[in-house]
């Protein structure tokens, strides 16, 4: 009997060795199966933890509008998505940039020192994104931009390695350029043009595609002057550029400049008559209190609404009903897109441990978001390129009425289109 207790004894003892074993076999697997590895870090979710995205944005001074208008696309695409991804709540973190170079540096460096997010949608002017995105992308944080333009931004031949992790929805000005110069030249007659810049180099590239569009089609271009965002004063410039009789300026910068330049030309001899155009950077109602009445008749190069997808419509009525206004600029559909692209990679690339967790392989959410295909967004069929570019652009040319300065709302349809 003896020998029959201390058998039983030694045989529940290796049966219990044996499931402990088994146990710490599985999970050793379990947590074997779950490892996550990247080359630029994994981000790590607990369960009740929340999905961190950051948006580096202009929300304050005069062109305070690009960077709410973007913003808000952003808060309605998290809503579309209620709130959560993968069940995990959306934290979403804004940075002003201040649409300018220390901005963008600022509000990138501030973001990166946080390891808790994980992508980020911005900058909003390419002034910003120069030298912002190389360092989100230092600390492993993709950045997809709604309105940064520049085409040296995605220009393979410019752009080093340190601009990997930036992509963008918004269109490449190599193409809004363009077709400001075509609809000059082709649509208006125009022989003579001129042209004004900031020094950003949004404004100094498009103004600068501009001129070399308008130029191969015939036309002339007088003089390509440059001002600061700062000056007030316009007329010495104005001045210099009416000695070459132009009879059109063409002149993509932002609100404050745009502003003081509509409002002073008319004052110059010689450009009583020149017909006025900006691009996206001043098309906005704001613009249309800084330049007041003197802005009707003007001409903008922007994004065509009229091209958007179906869910453009509703996403005007949800725009309303949370924010009790219209779209205040462009890229509000724009940054919605940024954001469903980002939320669509995370739930392609985000792996879930037994315990619930979630890990992000930063360079694999990179990846991801490069290898976008086909994306339906309301801007269009979003792709990829191996440089960022993931627009599906559609420009169009809209003209400031008398009712649009009155009712301080940007016109819904465009004046001409190229297509």
């Amino acid at each position: 009997m003896k020998r029959l207790w201390v058998l039983l004894i030694a045989t529940f003892g290796v049966i219990g060795l044996m499931v402990l074993t088994a146990s710490m076999v599985s999970a050793q697997q379990a947590k074997s199966v779950f490892k996550v590895e990247d080359p630029m870090g994994v981000v790590k979710i607990k369960p009740g933890e929340a999905i961190h995205i950051a948006a580096w944005m202009v929300v304050a001074g005069p062109d305070a509008s690009l960077g709410t208008d973007t913003k808000r696309g952003v808060e309605i695409a998290i809503e579309g998505k209620g709130g959560k991804v993968l069940g995990f709540p959306i934290k979403l973190t804004v940075q002003d940039t201040g649409c300018n170079a220390e901005g963008g540096q600022a509000a990138a460096t501030k973001l990166a020192a946080d390891p808790t997010i994980i992508a980020a949608i911005g900058s909003s002017c390419s002034s910003e994104a120069r030298p912002g995105a190389p360092i989100l992308w230092k600390a492993g944080i993709a950045t997809v931009s709604p309105s940064a333009t520049s085409p040296d931004l995605t220009d393979p031949t410019k752009r080093g390695r340190e601009f990997d992790g930036f992509l963008r929805t918004a269109h490449n000005d190599k193409i809004q350029g363009a077709v400001a110069g075509q609809f000059a030249f082709k649509q208006l007659k125009i022989k003579k043009s001129a042209t004004i810049h900031d020094g950003s180099i949004y404004a100094e590239k498009l103004q600068a595609i501009f001129a070399e569009t308008f130029k191969k089609l015939g036309g002339t271009i007088t003089s390509q002057e440059a001002v600061a965002p700062t000056d007030t004063d316009m007329r010495p410039v104005l001045t210099k550029i009416a000695t070459g009789k132009p009879e059109f300026i063409y002149f993509p910068v932002f609100i404050a400049a745009g502003g003081h330049i509509t409002r002073q030309v008319k004052e110059v001899k010689g450009l009583e008559k020149a017909a006025l155009m900006g691009a996206d950077g001043i098309f906005s109602p704001d613009f249309y209190k800084a330049a007041g009445e003197t802005a009707v008749g003007m001409y903008h190069s922007s994004p065509d609404f009229s091209a958007f997808g179906a869910g453009y419509k509703t996403f005007l009525e949800r725009h309303q009903k949370k924010y009790g206004e219209k779209p205040i600029a462009p890229f509000h559909a724009h940054a919605y897109d940024a954001a469903m692209m980002i939320f669509a990679a995370i739930e392609k690339v985000a792996k879930k441990a037994p315990d619930g967790t979630l890990y992000i392989g930063r360079k694999t959410l990179r990846d991801a978001l490069y290898a976008t295909k086909d994306f339906k967004g309301l801007t269009g069929n979003l792709t990829c390129d191996k440089s960022g570019d993931c627009a599906d652009p559609r420009i169009a040319i809209y003209k400031t009425s008398t009712d649009n300065i009155k009712k301080l709302v940007l016109p819904d349809k465009p004046f001409w289109k190229p297509y």
